[in-house]
Parts: C-alpha cells; sequence; structure tokens
C-alpha cells in the first residue's frame, strides 16, 4: 500500500472540515477523536500533532465557518448582478444570503453550553472583526448614494452586527421568548436610526 503523504496546511484543513462535517452530523459529546481518526484513517499521532484536544479542534471548525463566511462575502461583491444593486439590495442580499446558523445548528448549540462561553466569545468577536468590513463597504456606498447618513460606516456595522449578535443570543443569556420577540421587532427601526435610513428601508428583516 502506498503511504500517502499530505502537506501539513493540506492535512491539518483535511481534519478541521471532516471534524465539521461529523459535528454537523452528530453530538459533539460523543464525536470523539478516536471517531475522527477512524473516519480520517489516521494515526493518533498525527491528530494530536496539530490539535492538543477535542476543544482546539471545535475551536478551529469555528473559525473555519467563519473563513465560509468571509469567502461567501468576497463572492458576493464580486457578482456582476450584487454590483448593480443599491446599498440597501445588497444589505439585504447579506441578510438572506447568511447560512452560518442553519447549516452549522448542531455546533452552535455546542457553543451555548455554559463550558464554551470563553470559546463562544471569542467566535462572536471573530464574527465582528471578520464580517464588519464587508458591511462597511455597502454602508459607504449607501452614504455615496444618499440612502445613508452616517461618518462612521465601520463603527455602523462593527456596533449593529455584535449588538444584533447579543441580544438575539440564548447562548449568552437565557432571554425570554418575549424578549427576542420585542427586540427582533425594534431591529429594523434601531437599524434606520444608526445609520440615517429613511423609515421602513429595513422592514424586509421582519418578512
Amino acid at each position: 500500500m502506498i503511504r500517502v503523504v499530505k502537506k501539513a496546511d493540506e492535512r491539518k484543513k483535511e481534519i478541521i472540515q471532516a471534524a465539521r462535517k461529523l459535528f454537523q452530523r452528530g453530538d459533539y459529546e460523543n464525536t470523539t477523536m478516536q471517531v475522527l481518526m477512524d473516519d480520517l484513517n489516521i494515526a493518533k499521532g498525527t491528530i494530536y500533532h496539530y490539535f492538543a484536544s477535542k476543544e482546539e479542534l471545535l475551536e478551529a471548525v469555528v473559525e473555519d465557518m467563519i473563513d465560509e463566511q468571509v469567502r461567501e462575502k468576497k463572492k458576493l461583491l464580486e457578482n456582476s448582478d450584487f454590483q448593480a444593486m443599491n446599498a440597501l439590495e445588497k444589505l439585504r442580499a447579506f441578510s438572506t444570503s447568511d447560512r452560518l446558523e442553519e447549516d452549522n445548528e448542531r455546533i452552535l448549540k455546542e457553543l451555548h453550553r455554559p463550558g464554551n462561553t470563553i470559546l463562544h466569545t471569542k467566535q462572536i468577536g471573530h464574527f465582528v472583526t471578520r464580517l464588519a468590513p464587508f458591511y462597511a463597504e455597502v454602508i459607504q456606498e449607501g452614504c455615496d448614494q444618499g440612502l445613508f447618513k452616517t461618518v462612521h460606516p465601520l463603527e455602523c456595522a462593527e456596533f449593529l452586527l455584535a449588538g444584533i449578535q447579543f441580544i438575539t443570543d440564548v447562548g449568552f443569556y437565557p432571554w425570554t421568548e418575549e424578549q427576542l420577540t420585542r427586540r427582533t421587532k425594534a431591529i429594523p427601526s434601531l437599524l434606520e436610526a444608526q445609520l440615517g435610513a429613511p423609515a421602513g428601508s429595513f422592514s424586509f428583516l421582519l418578512e
């Protein structure tokens, strides 16, 4: 049998992607490092060379999820149909293209466990830091088009992404259904006030 030797980056990426699929399909708690080794048909020393623990591997999987979001936003920005939209239409396209929670429900549920609070907080920090510049670019475009009025597009993007994430994420605090509903209904008008957009601009978020 010919032994396949892969580059370090390629092997690490392969482990992360395999772990992500397993975490998406099953229960994180019951997906052991041995299960992952069997799935990839690799030795124990190989996987522990890259990841000291399953928790460290989970963090890498979460970072991979964010990387995917970044790639999707870049792809959208380069799309000719997207480029023909005004800034408000682009923000709507951004919101409808975000499948992070839908595609990774089991993994995000794991982040909500009390023992993963630090990792969850880091994930939100990475999410805001990596994604805010894309939203800021569109917000600035909206200002140039006369749709928005703000002199702080990046800070607005960071504030809105971080704020909305926190007040709607039951992983940080067990918000009640009433609290979540009340805040969700208010988000469009809060966005409009923050960006100086006309009333009703973000009503699509309630559809």
